[in-house]
Order: structure tokens, then C-alpha cells, then sequence
């Protein structure tokens, strides 16, 4: 054997050995951005992810499964708190963004507008994944300009989460036990007030301190429903409406006579409504599995009686709807090399053939053949909420700067409900607020 060969068989010996030592050795690198909270102590290894519950079990199983099933890609994962857009805003001002990032539907515009985002349709034809293969709700969604800027991963929108033991004790249950509904203001008000009689307790759980989604939800829903176009120029809201109005009277009875929770936060009103101190818990479709878990478990409040849940109900004569937005993935627009974008394909590949398993939060899929099938249909309350498919309704695609616009919302229906402002003062408030903020655009 000559020096020379002696030498390149050493040599490739040594990298042989290097592969061997770490598998992970050529794979790309892709960061991950994401909200849903963090569960590392119960998800944080786990790879079946038959086994994970709720948003964050859920998402941090299906990342681990990606990684393990495509060792040839590398994920690394940042969480952060949610919805992290000024975070995310930051790190594109300093020219360093995730690949990846969940983004609301509701919110893509925002930095699709300004360049900021890849336009994915090539990706995706690349793995074989067709926008024929999307819900309409869910592609509108992430249609901008004619091309798709976010793999769709679902659609939700705010529900009536019902404890049935407390409707049972208010006489609120049709012959056939499901719950009884008002089908107008005036009988959701007296079923209300039927309900604090018999119970003792508020018929709503409402997450209410520190909370302006909550109201900025329940406003567009019942804006929708009574037909009512307030964004019929994207630019300029007309909210200071008789429609809007009612609304917020609805609200402000509620309040007033004592049928909801008035002082409690996000997770305040979650332990209350799994603590059975109120009817009914107006949440999203996010927390049905763990919600369906609690009641599967004896002892329990939702297990005394049974938890349904339920799409909110027609108050107002008009359309049949209710607001609903929903949740993708998007990808920064910069220079990336071949590998890098193929990588990304897979990613955005494997969570279209994993629909399903997202679907168990709650979240009605964005994949057509998901929805349409039976394991999805077998899943529970799905037969209750699957009308959210058809009666799901966004804001107009074109609306910037959605955020934002509910915050303005939430904090000037807060100081009207609570009796800080008048109706009429708080509702022109809200919209030279919002008209201010689109013009400045």
C-alpha cells in the first residue's frame, strides 16, 4: 500500500467516524418561532403524539416527531409568549427572523404587506401539497394578492362551553338533553336570569380583567350576524352603528345584573369554569380537549353533569355567523440556500399530513379531507361545532393591523360594559381610535 492511498483511506475512515458520532452532522438548520405556550416538562421528549393534549402538547409532539422522522433537517424551537409580534416585528427590523413562525391568518397582511413574508405557493406544489386541498375558510385565510403566504393549519372562532349539571338545575335542557339556547337578546337575558335563580351562580364565565379579545370576538360575531359591513372599506371602520350599539347594550345588562364573572383573567376564568362556578364558559375551540378530558374524569364538575359545547347561538335576525380566524405557518422572506427551502418544504409537508392530529385541540382542520373524514367526525362535540365550517366568518383579508384594531375595540367595550363610558361615547371613541390607526398606515 502506497503512502498516498494509506492516507485517504485514514482520512475517510476519520469522517466516517465523525458521521457515526453525530447523526446529526449535515443536517439543515431551521429555526422555529411559536406560540401555544410552553410543556416541555410533559412533551418536551415525546414523539407520539397519539399521547399529547391541548395546543401545547400537541405542537411540541408533532416538532419532536419532525425532527426524529427527518434526521436529515434539524428543527430548533423558540416559544414565546403568546401572540409575540412585537417580538417578532423586532427581530425583522434587526434583519434576523425565524424561518418559520406561527402567525394568525388574521395578522398575515400586516407583514405580508411590507415584503416581509415568502409567498409559498412553489414550496408547497414542490411536495405536493395543493391549495385544492384547503378548506375555503382556511385559504382565504392565507391568500394575499392572489398567492398563499401561510400553510394553513386551522380555523377557530369563541364557543359556548356549557356545564350540563348547572342547566339541568336552571331547567335549561330540551326533552332530547341537550342544552336550551336563546334564540334572541330578550331570552338570553331571561334564561340568564332563570339560571342565577335556580343555581346561585352567573350564567357566563368571561374572562373579563386584563382581557380585550374576549369582547372585541362576541362584538364581531354579533355585528356579523345582524349584517352589518363595518369594514366595507379596509381602511376605514364604521362602528359607531345602531347594530354595534345593541351589542354592547346586551353586554352591558349582563354585566349590570350580575350574570357573569366580572374579575377574573384568562386562567382565572378557566379554573372557574372547571370549578362549576358558571354555566357557561365563552372560550375558543382550543380548549374542547381539555375540557373533554375534565369531564371524562369523576369527581369533577363537567363530570357531574356532562360538558357540551356549542357554536354561539342566533341572538339577532340576519345572517347565520360568527367571527373566526385561524392559525398558520409562515416563512420570512430571505436569502436561503436550495437545501434550506427544501427542508422548509418538508416541515410545511408534514403538518398538512398531520391535520388530524392538530384538529384533537379543537381547532376545526384546514385540510378538507381531515374534516370531511371519519375519525375527525368520531371525535368528541365535533357533530356540535363542525357548523363553525360554513358559519365561521373573518374580517376582510385586506384589514391591517387586526391586533391592534381589537385592542382599540376591547378597551373602549370594557369601559362601556363596566360603566366607565357611555354606550354612544365609547362607541365614537372606538372608531376615530381605529380610523386613526388605519390612516396612519
Amino acid at each position: 500500500m502506497t503512502l498516498t492511498l494509506r492516507k485517504y483511506m485514514l482520512a475517510a475512515a476519520s469522517v466516517i467516524t465523525l458521521a457515526g458520532a453525530n447523526p446529526a452532522f449535515a443536517a439543515t438548520e431551521l429555526t422555529v418561532q411559536r406560540f401555544f405556550g410552553a410543556c416541555d416538562a410533559d412533551f418536551g421528549t415525546n414523539t407520539d403524539v397519539s399521547k399529547a393534549v391541548g395546543e401545547c402538547g400537541i405542537i411540541t409532539s408533532l416538532i419532536n416527531k419532525f425532527n426524529a422522522d427527518n434526521p436529515d433537517v434539524h428543527v430548533t424551537v423558540t416559544t414565546v409568549e403568546w401572540p409575540g409580534y412585537d417580538q417578532l416585528t423586532a427581530q425583522f427590523a434587526a434583519g434576523d427572523p425565524p424561518d418559520i413562525v406561527t402567525i394568525h391568518q388574521s395578522v398575515l397582511a400586516d407583514y405580508q404587506s411590507k415584503g416581509l413574508l415568502m409567498p409559498l405557493d412553489d414550496v408547497l406544489k414542490s411536495v405536493g401539497v395543493a391549495s385544492s386541498d384547503f378548506t375555503d375558510a382556511s385559504l382565504s385565510g392565507v391568500t394575499k394578492d392572489g398567492k398563499i403566504y401561510g400553510l394553513p393549519i386551522d380555523n377557530w372562532t369563541m364557543l359556548y362551553h356549557i356545564n350540563m349539571d348547572l342547566f339541568k338545575k336552571a331547567d335549561l335542557v330540551n326533552a332530547d338533553g341537550t342544552p336550551k339556547l336563546p334564540t334572541s337578546v330578550d331570552e338570553l337575558l331571561a334564561q340568564a336570569k332563570q339560571f342565577k335563580e335556580k343555581t346561585g351562580k352567573p350564567y357566563f364565565v368571561q374572562n373579563l380583567a386584563n382581557e380585550v379579545a374576549l369582547y372585541t370576538r362576541n362584538l364581531y360575531t354579533y355585528l356579523f350576524q345582524q349584517d352589518s359591513n363595518f369594514f366595507a372599506d379596509p381602511k376605514q371602520v364604521k362602528i359607531n352603528t345602531p347594530e354595534a350599539k345593541k351589542v354592547l347594550e346586551m353586554y352591558k345588562a349582563i354585566y349590570d345584573n350580575g350574570y357573569t364573572t366580572k374579575d377574573l383573567d384568562y386562567a382565572a376564568g378557566i379554573n372557574a369554569f372547571l370549578a362549576g362556578e358558571g354555566g357557561v364558559h365563552l372560550n375558543g375551540t382550543w380548549v374542547i380537549g381539555d375540557y373533554t378530558a375534565s369531564s371524562e374524569k369523576a369527581g369533577t364538575a363537567l363530570n357531574a353533569g356532562g360538558y357540551a359545547v356549542y357554536p354561539y347561538p342566533q341572538l339577532f335576525p340576519g345572517k347565520k355567523a360568527q367571527y373566526a380566524d385561524g392559525h398558520s405557518w409562515a416563512v420570512s422572506q430571505k436569502d436561503r440556500s436550495e437545501e434550506q427551502t427544501a427542508a422548509i418544504g418538508k416541515f410545511l409537508k408534514f403538518f398538512h399530513d398531520n391535520d388530524f392530529d392538530w384538529s384533537r385541540t379543537g381547532h376545526l382542520p384546514a385540510v378538507k379531507a381531515v374534516l370531511q373524514s371519519d375519525k375527525f367526525k368520531a371525535l368528541p362535540h365535533r357533530d356540535t361545532i363542525s357548523a363553525v365550517a360554513t358559519l365561521g366568518t373573518p374580517l376582510p383579508s385586506t384589514v391591517q393591523r387586526q391586533f391592534a384594531i381589537q385592542d382599540i375595540i376591547g378597551q373602549e367595550m370594557s369601559a362601556a360594559v363596566t360603566g366607565q363610558k357611555e354606550v354612544d361615547a365609547a362607541l365614537a371613541d372606538m372608531e376615530q381610535r381605529i380610523n386613526e390607526l388605519l390612516a396612519n398606515i
